[in-house]
């Protein structure tokens, strides 16, 4: 009985220093990054030089990054941000290094797993499982990320037209 006693005052202790801590210590910011977050594409295609549209969005927001730097969102993309946080709407930026080009898939050596369809972020990838996959070319943000997932090594990048 002592044991549960114990456990009861430990418990309820905790409780009221997290209801303190929770009240008195500031809270995070991530109501601002959160509305960022949503106007993004969700792509996570990384050709902002972030990993992912949330790591993008903490950056605008805590370090002041450049609302401008997300082609798969475009202009409108930017408006919004600009809209949202006070900001002025610049032109989008080109990518630091600029994109690779478009992926193409040997279609001869594609053996339809899907894995490439699965890791792009645009869904510029069409096709039947177990048959073959193609690369819709205006859908495609150069990304690179369909790259790795492919077991035959059939995609490759191509100029961009």
């Amino acid at each position: 009985m002592t044991a549960v006693i114990t456990i009861g005052i430990l418990a309820l202790v905790a409780g009221v220093a997290l209801s303190y801590a929770s009240r008195s210590l500031p809270a995070r910011a991530s109501g601002l990054v959160d509305e960022v977050d949503k106007l993004l594409p969700q792509t996570q295609c990384a050709q902002c030089g972030f990993p992912g549209c949330r790591p993008y969005a903490e950056a605008i927001v805590d370090n002041g990054a450049a609302i401008n730097l997300c082609p798969p969102g475009g202009e409108t993309t930017v408006r919004r941000l600009a809209d949202l946080l006070g900001k002025e709407a610049l032109p989008l930026a080109e990518p630091a290094a600029g994109p690779a080009g478009i992926a193409v898939i040997d279609e001869a050596r594609c053996i339809g797993c899907g894995h490439c369809r699965s890791a792009c972020p645009v869904d510029a990838i069409v096709g039947a499982h177990h048959l073959m996959y193609s690369i819709i070319a205006s859908e495609c943000t150069g990304c690179e990320l369909c790259i790795a997932p492919c077991p035959v090594d059939c995609i490759s990048m191509q100029a961009a037209r």
